[in-house]
């Protein structure tokens, strides 16, 4: 049998699955792509409207007091309705159909913008909130009455908590479907939007109750450092958040690998096609949010003619492309003598 081109040099076209519809296997991870977007779109809203209308009450009441760390606590809120407002750019641009000149679509573009979010808006909202407690530690002792701060603490408490209750429960959700919790999905999921709602949601919940306490402790003490060191700890609580951000984007942008689940998956559905012999290579790496590109090496049962092979193998790519979860799918021959790659176990396909 002749060697089928390699993957590289093989022609192909530009397939749109972003308006595939019908059946579709049910999948290991991932929900339908269309679904997933409006989720993460809904999620991402709530969380910019309620930022927004914290940070005009945070600024007021910053204002007001002169506390250091409702000064930080402003700053964050503007930075986290910054970084809303980048995610749902990020959420647009992801959808783009592919083209000529991006036959893997524009799922990256996700990673993109999450990334300048992470690195541009939580970084700026980390400096002026350590540099405010910096600036304040040594502040003299003046009169301030901290009531209309704690309301507000207490009125964005709820509101950053109605937003983390949403962002929460899609990532429950889409995490009870393979077993995994909440957060364990949220770190490990290719949607870059539901990830950066929910850490910031989270960071500023975690916020409001150290500022809170910052406050609290400067007037029980009389003491202003307490102030300025909440409001250090919650740029540092921020830079936290950035960094780790920042990491996960840039791995997908990269070149992420899938995890084990779906490569067993995708190897289980090879193997359970008629056609296929063996599998000797399988390559599946996120281009985009739930999108995977997919190369595979396969031998073909029997002594088929180079027509009869050419066919069987858009059949096979064209039954992975259907599916929302994939980008593209791609196969050719395997190499004379290469070694098969085990077929999955029951337990982990």
């Amino acid at each position: 049998m002749s060697l089928k081109p390699s993957v590289a040099n093989a022609p192909r076209h530009v397939h749109d699955t972003s308006s595939k519809r019908g059946q579709q296997p049910p999948l290991p991870e991932h929900e339908d792509a269309d679904s997933g977007h409006s989720g993460s779109l809904i999620t991402v809203l709530i969380a910019v409207g309620a930022n927004l209308i914290i940070a005009i009450a945070k600024s007021v009441a910053a204002v007001m007091t002169g506390s250091a760390s409702m000064i930080a606590e402003a700053a964050h809120s503007w930075a986290d309705t910054g970084n809303g407002t980048l995610l749902i750019i990020a959420e647009k641009k992801a959808v783009k159909p592919a083209d000529a000149s991006h036959p893997l679509g524009y799922g990256k573009e996700s990673y993109v913008w999450s990334m300048i979010a992470a690195f541009g808006v939580f970084t700026a909202g980390a400096i002026v909130s350590i540099y405010t407690g910096i600036k304040e530690w040594n502040a003299p002792e003046s009169e301030t009455n901290y009531t209309i701060g704690f309301i507000i603490l207490a009125v964005a408490f709820v509101l950053e908590g109605f937003s983390l209750v949403q962002a929460y429960r899609q990532s429950k959700k889409h995490g009870a479907a393979v077993n995994v919790s909440a957060l364990g999905y949220v770190v490990d999921t290719s949607n870059p939007t539901l990830r950066g709602v929910f850490f910031e949601d989270l960071a500023a919940v975690i916020g409001l109750v150290i500022a809170a306490a910052a406050m609290g402790m400067h007037a029980y003490t009389g003491q202003a450092w307490w102030d300025a060191l909440g409001s250090i700890i919650v740029g540092i609580l921020l830079g936290i958040v950035a960094i780790f951000l920042i990491s996960r984007n840039r791995d997908f942008l990269v070149g992420l690998k899938v995890n084990q689940r779906i490569h067993d998956y995708v190897l289980t559905e090879l193997y359970a096609h008629p056609d296929v012999d063996s599998v000797s290579y399988l390559h599946l790496e996120w281009v985009g949010p739930k999108k995977i590109f997919m190369v595979a090496a396969v031998d073909i049962a029997g002594n088929q003619k180079e027509e009869n092979l050419t066919q069987m193998f858009e059949n096979i790519e064209n039954k992975f492309r259907a599916q929302a979860l994939f980008q593209e799918a791609i196969l050719t021959l395997s190499s004379p003598n290469a070694e098969p790659l085990p077929k999955p176990s029951s337990k982990t396909a």
